[in-house]
């Protein structure tokens, strides 16, 4: 499993994560060093700087050191293969061959960034010979490297700026960052338990299409690999989960104990199920009947839901899996990512009422969540507990994976701001999202992408951190801005 941040005000221990392996290559021409002895150290620092820098950001670091050549670029590119890497950065530090990069690019099977970093924001023009300008000429080869890159199939993108340049450290974070999510996808074991929601065609989709745009490996469960877990939960484990819960959430004089003390023993035997099978995400929906065991078990899953997804376990009900793959992308850039859907328009205060009754990413609360008591859920069977908060006020980004015709996946992406004003008080999660537009408009712009009935909702504008990651994985990105 991995994960980034610790959800901050909650006792839940994160699942760990496997750091970003960053491979890093710096170069130049072999030629400048015997005809300018000084030139080689100075991008050596420059090179450990770079390595600084990359570690700093929290990345595992291979640093296969600096390259003359095309033979040593040869070696590199091998060493870089059998490490493994994510992201592979190729620091220019001055003029290079393109027959230096290429190779790497070629035979890392990880997505090349190329940065040119020179060593301040600008030079001393009146006193620099030949030797020092050629420490601030790693812009020289970059269109030689696009071009190169370009004939040979290979994606190309870079990074200029200087070496304490904190706007191209943040560029250069992102596409670490995304190459961080990248390798989530790539690695993940995500769970499909139960069946579709009867007539939701748009939250179909085709499991082969998972590994085929994401990598990963789907695994299919039934509701009776949870069933066999809750029988095992044990009276200590109840009362365990139940005291974390008075902890993190307002209950409700609505909550009726006997359906709290259920929905304790089901996250507790969700907890087990998420350990056995390994998983790193959970869709789930089954209907059952007339208070079978199944439909008890689908009725008392919100709160353990939740809590995984706090943890770094994105779990969404209605059987939706690409609207879970979207929590877990926005859960492991830092955003969180709660289960959303339309609930109305509030066109006297130019606001998207948006939110879910069920799963909620309760780390991205504006307050303390609720726990909240009902009789009946709104369009499925059975009855108990359910969560209900507002996403924390401020930046926030909507984000959902479309299914297209032609079997790809797509990004839809729109970037508002969570504020103020009246909510519904029926144990939903329901937040207020201003899109700087008529929301009517931005409701049709959105629906008009073919986006499906869910999506996930997260802190933060992160627009360029996933048209980053769509980048580095060939997806198409589309931005809604009416």
């Amino acid at each position: 499993m991995t994960a980034t941040t610790e959800p901050a005000g909650l006792s839940l221990q994160r699942v760990t994560a496997p750091r970003v392996r960053v491979g890093l290559v710096a170069g130049g021409l072999g030629a400048y060093w015997p005809q300018f002895p000084d030139l080689l150290p100075q991008l050596r620092r420059s090179a450990e700087r770079v390595s600084e820098r990359r570690r700093d950001l929290g990345a595992e670091v291979v640093d296969v050191g600096f390259i003359s050549d095309a033979q040593e670029g040869a070696a590199a590119a091998e060493r870089l293969r059998v490490a493994g890497c994510d992201i592979i950065v190729g620091f220019l530090t001055t003029y290079m061959t393109a027959t230096m990069l290429v190779p790497i690019a070629q035979r890392s099977g990880a997505p090349v960034l190329l940065i040119n970093l020179q060593p301040t924001e600008t030079m001393d023009h009146e006193t620099f010979d030949t030797g020092q300008w050629l420490a601030y000429c790693g812009a020289c080869p970059l269109p030689e490297m696009a071009n190169a890159f370009q004939r040979c199939g290979i994606p190309f993108r870079s990074v200029s700026g200087h070496l304490e340049d904190e706007r191209a450290w943040a560029r250069i974070g992102r596409w670490v960052r995304a190459a961080g999510v990248r390798a989530a996808l790539r690695r993940g074991r995500h769970g499909l338990m139960g069946h579709l929601y009867p007539g939701m065609l748009d939250v179909s989709t085709d499991l082969t299409l998972v590994p085929a745009n994401f990598g990963g490996h789907l695994e299919v469960l039934e509701f009776d690999d949870l069933r066999v877990r809750v029988e095992r939960v044990t009276a200590a484990q109840v009362k365990a989960k139940k005291a974390v819960t008075r902890e993190i959430f307002e209950l409700a004089a609505t909550v009726d104990d006997e359906d709290f003390t259920w929905a304790a023993k089901v996250a507790a035997g969700l907890d087990r199920l998420v350990e056995d099978f390994e998983l790193d995400s959970l869709a789930y929906y089954h209907r059952g009947l007339d208070g079978e065991i199944h439909e008890r078990l689908g009725a008392g899953m919100i709160l353990g839901s939740s809590l995984l997804t706090a943890r770094g376990v994105p779990t969404a009900g209605e059987y939706e899996l690409r609207t879970s793959l979207a929590m877990l992308i926005m859960d492991r850039l830092g955003a969180g990512g709660s289960f959303t859907e339309f609930q109305a328009l509030d066109f006297r205060r130019g606001h998207v009422e948006m939110g879910h009754d069920g799963p909620a990413h309760l780390a991205i609360s504006d307050g303390r969540p609720i726990l909240r008591g009902l009789g009946v859920y709104h369009g499925k069977r059975g009855w108990g507990v359910s969560v209900e908060f507002d996403v924390a006020h401020g930046p926030v980004t909507a984000f959902g994976i479309r299914q297209s015709r032609d079997g790809r996946f797509d990004f839809i992406v729109s970037e508002g701001e969570t504020v103020d004003g009246p909510h519904l008080r029926i144990g939903n999660t329901t937040s207020r999202v201003d899109f700087g537009c008529d929301p009517g408009e931005w409701t049709d712009a959105w629906s008009a992408t073919g986006i499906s009935h869910h999506w996930a909702l997260g802190t933060g504008h992160r627009a360029a951190d996933l048209k980053a990651l769509a980048d580095l994985m060939g997806i198409d990105l589309i931005e809604v801005r009416p």
